[in-house]
């Protein structure tokens, strides 16, 4: 439905004209992205492909407010980030950016509820209740105290997606979601991301080289030199 006053709602995440270059040393210089434009709505599945060194990587990281493009700017719901402080820059991730990895990065010694409620911990509130719920939806409820090398990389993959989750995030962008999973256990997790896009209104934004990854996808987009070639 369109908004009262006829305009569309910024995006949650756009990257507006955004070029990043690094010194190599010896006076080079390696441009990773080149004036990219690019933008995820709400409940819509992007995948971002590209062979090895065309700026997926750097890509994310900008998106992720993990790091600063050289030019252009970043706009989380339409409010530019240039200028936040580091803690402001955390403080915009952890309320508008979830974070799912290839490797899973859920600590060993930490039970499956223990690791989606800690990016919680230092927050007002118990967050127990509502990461039990999104590990329930995940499918995991019988695996709430189970550690890490109790469960499979699938349920891995889906504690890390539950944990992404736990801060209501408009987007969650994803590093090779299925890159360390088999072709079924990786269908199931896109199919958990296509649950997620229109059951919470989230946008996805998967970074792969999995072409499995594109069939659950909204749409595509190709980066080549740090160019986007489509999309």
């Amino acid at each position: 439905m369109r908004p009262k006053n006829g305009l569309e709602p910024a995006p949650p995440l756009r990257l507006v004209d955004v070029s990043k270059r690094y010194d190599s040393g010896g006076g080079g210089v390696v441009v990773a992205l080149s004036h990219v434009d690019f933008a995820v709505a709400r409940g819509e599945v992007v995948a971002v492909v590209g062979p090895s060194g065309s700026g997926k990587s750097t890509m994310l990281n900008v998106l992720g407010l993990l790091d600063e493009p050289t030019s252009g700017r970043v706009e989380l719901d339409g409010k530019p980030t240039t200028g936040l402080t580091e803690a402001q820059r955390t403080d915009a991730r952890r309320e508008s950016l979830g974070f799912v990895f290839q490797e899973f990065h859920l600590l060993p010694t930490l039970t499956a509820l223990e690791n989606v409620r800690l990016p919680t911990a230092f927050l007002p509130g118990d967050a127990t209740d509502r990461a039990r719920d999104l590990l329930e939806r995940m499918g995991l409820g019988d695996r709430l105290d189970h550690t890490p090398d109790e469960l499979s990389g699938g349920q891995k993959q889906r504690v890390a997606i539950a944990r992404a989750l736990i801060n209501e995030p408009s987007v969650l962008l994803a590093d090779e979601p299925t890159g360390n999973l088999d072709r079924e256990t990786g269908r199931n997790i896109l199919e958990e991301f296509r649950r997620i896009t229109d059951e919470d209104d989230v946008g996805v934004v998967a970074v792969t080289h999995d072409d499995l990854v594109t069939e659950y996808a909204d749409r595509t987009v190709e980066l080549v030199d740090g160019v986007i070639r489509r999309g």
